[in-house]
């Protein structure tokens, strides 16, 4: 076995770090609480060894904990706190838009192959593509950090359905779906915080030229997406709930 250079080990657990620091503000700046935020990137971390088989023989269909059920498990419970049907119904179609623009680019740089390799535009690597496009389209069509990373891991979820379904339909002889199979740097995951982190940037941007976060906030609305804190300071923070703040309008 060939030993790697202590450089690139570094450089490796470097990157980790970062990597998962910027996840657990993703998840914090979603109103998680911190422990439940750590605990998430701690499960995607171990879920990443994990993979449930679903089906095998002509296709061989698995679905990763790490890189796939967890984030799947976070974006039910974020759609569960949504607060108004209207958060549920922009969060699902923003879903269905980021899927169908995916699949469509899939198709388009694969030419036939919906999952591509190689470099894309002779620089960016393919398998990077899918998230950033699905962080923009899922922040366009969402239009708020919870939609947003709602959309971008449900929609590349679906284009992974979606790829089991192109095989069955063009009778390829074989074929393998592994949902989330890259565990915690999987596209799944890693779209879901590019989403959120475009959803900060452009959201400070939009609010700076507005003038302020918007104001019209329904109460239900506001409750959602209150973090999760201890009993003795609910009834400190009720209150404020009825007045938005520039934390809540890009939740």
């Amino acid at each position: 076995m060939t030993a790697l250079p202590i450089g690139i080990i570094v450089l490796l657990l470097v990157s980790a770090l970062i990597f998962f620091g910027l996840a657990h503000r993703v998840l914090d700046r979603m109103r998680m609480s911190d422990r439940a935020a750590l605990l998430v990137i701690i499960f995607m971390i171990v879920g990443s060894f994990i993979d449930i088989p679903l089906s095998s023989g002509r296709f061989n269909v698995s679905l990763n904990v790490g890189g796939a059920l967890i984030p799947l498990g976070v974006a039910i419970y974020l759609l569960y706190k949504a607060g108004t049907a209207k958060e549920w119904i922009r969060a699902l179609i923003s879903t269905v838009i980021t899927g169908a623009v995916i699949f469509g680019l899939g198709n388009l740089m694969g030419r036939g192959d919906m999952e591509p390799g190689g470099r894309f535009f002779g620089f960016l690597d393919a398998l990077w593509v899918y998230p950033i496009i699905a962080g923009l389209v899922a922040y366009i069509a969402g239009r708020s950090r919870r939609s947003a990373f709602i959309a971008a891991t449900l929609g590349l979820i679906l284009v992974d359905v979606a790829y089991l379904i192109w095989l069955v339909y063009t009778g390829a002889p074989t074929g393998t779906v592994a949902i989330g199979g890259a565990g915690a740097f999987d596209g799944i995951v890693v779209a879901g915080i590019v989403a959120v982190l475009i959803a900060e940037v452009i959201g400070e941007i939009r609010e700076r030229l507005q003038g302020g976060p918007s104001t019209d906030r329904p109460p239900e609305l506001l409750a959602g997406l209150r973090k999760p804190m201890s009993g003795r300071f609910e009834n400190e923070t009720a209150k404020e709930d009825k007045v938005p703040n520039k934390e809540e309008d890009r939740s």
